[in-house]
């Protein structure tokens, strides 16, 4: 019997450094293509039945979570919807605890009870995955809140959709950041469509970037199909709040390849779309370009990183399948905590 994941095995958040540094730009890409192969990966089971619920595919939007968590230091939070595989492998969390979660096992973050869209980890500071459309956003404030009423110089990296930008809650917090000048960093993960609505028929302000400015809260739109331009802009929102002076917005361009969640067909864009996007301005492909071009790496080199990867992705859905399902007991535990 596999023994649960239920201490996974620690890595620090990576230091900054300068922009177009060698082993920057190659960390990079192993980040960004384990969360690629993780999710593949995370499609295929669900497909075969092993996944069950909802499963919300990051493929596409790799370069948005890699970049910013090279921004932050130990002790910094991070909060997000529940398309949040990736935010998970970025802040170092075991695959095969993320693997064995989606797969319903006790040896998953939340011990098989919370599944794709609902797992934490107190240790990594990560506070969720959350399946309400806009939730995280007010108890991201509300972690950054809790950094400066405890004199921490931390942030809160809150994440978040362009369908949930437009969510009553979202603007209650923004107003509470700026009136108390919380260190919280809002990031919009644009990617054009809100289940299956189109940025520009849900929002009258298609800048999302802009939404803060009722609040007096400085905002900027980033690329967020390239690594180094997230590195960029993150930096400078990370240091503006970490600074205090309150909170900032980054709005990040970026576009997912599959559907909303694995039970929808996208019809509502066409595959000249998707394709124009998979094969012009893809995340990974720009870094690998990148390394070679400054021979900063060969295609052997590569081709094993490839090869690396896919085993960790193996091992950790093979370790899911194998590890036991929760006793039935669990149900009544982790509900909650007395006084």
């Amino acid at each position: 019997m596999a023994k649960p994941a239920t201490k996974p095995k620690e890595s620090a958040p990576a230091a900054p450094s300068a922009p177009g540094d060698a082993e920057q730009l190659k960390r990079f890409y192993r980040d960004m293509l384990l969360i690629r192969r993780f999710e593949e990966r995370a499609g295929q089971l669900y497909g075969m039945g092993l996944i069950g619920g909802f499963c919300h595919l990051y493929i596409g939007q790799e370069a948005v979570v890699v970049g910013m968590q090279s921004t932050i230091q130990l002790g910094d939070s991070i909060i997000t919807s529940y398309r949040d595989h990736g935010h998970m492998l970025a802040a170092g969390m075991d695959p095969k605890g993320v693997m064995s979660e989606l797969t319903g096992r006790s040896g998953g973050y939340s011990k098989g009870k919370g599944g794709s869209m609902h797992m934490f980890s107190r240790e990594k500071n990560f506070f969720g995955g959350h399946g309400i459309v806009g939730a995280q956003v007010p108890i991201g404030t509300g972690l950054a809140f809790a950094h400066k009423f405890n004199g921490k110089a931390n942030v809160a990296l809150t994440y978040f959709g362009d369908g949930s930008a437009n969510q009553g809650q979202v603007y209650e917090a923004m107003n509470m950041a700026a009136l108390w000048k919380l260190p919280v960093i809002y990031i919009i993960e644009n990617n054009r469509y809100g289940m299956g609505t189109s940025v520009e028929r849900a929002s009258a302000i298609t800048e999302l970037f802009r939404h803060g400015e009722a609040f007096g809260i400085p905002g900027e739109r980033v690329d967020g199909m390239d690594v180094m331009a997230v590195r960029s802009e993150g930096l400078k929102a990370v240091e503006h709040a970490r600074a205090g002076n309150g909170p900032y917005i980054l709005e990040m361009q970026t576009y997912r390849y599959r559907g909303h969640s694995m039970s929808d067909p996208a019809k509502y864009r066409t595959k000249e779309e998707v394709d124009k996007y998979r094969n012009e301005r893809d995340p990974i492909d720009h870094v690998r370009k990148l390394l070679l071009d400054q021979k900063l790496i060969d295609e052997a080199a590569l081709k094993a990183v490839d090869a690396e990867i896919r085993k960790t992705i193996n091992d950790a859905a093979e370790f899911a399948q194998h590890s036991p399902e929760p006793d039935p007991s669990e149900v009544w535990t982790d509900v909650l905590v007395g006084a």
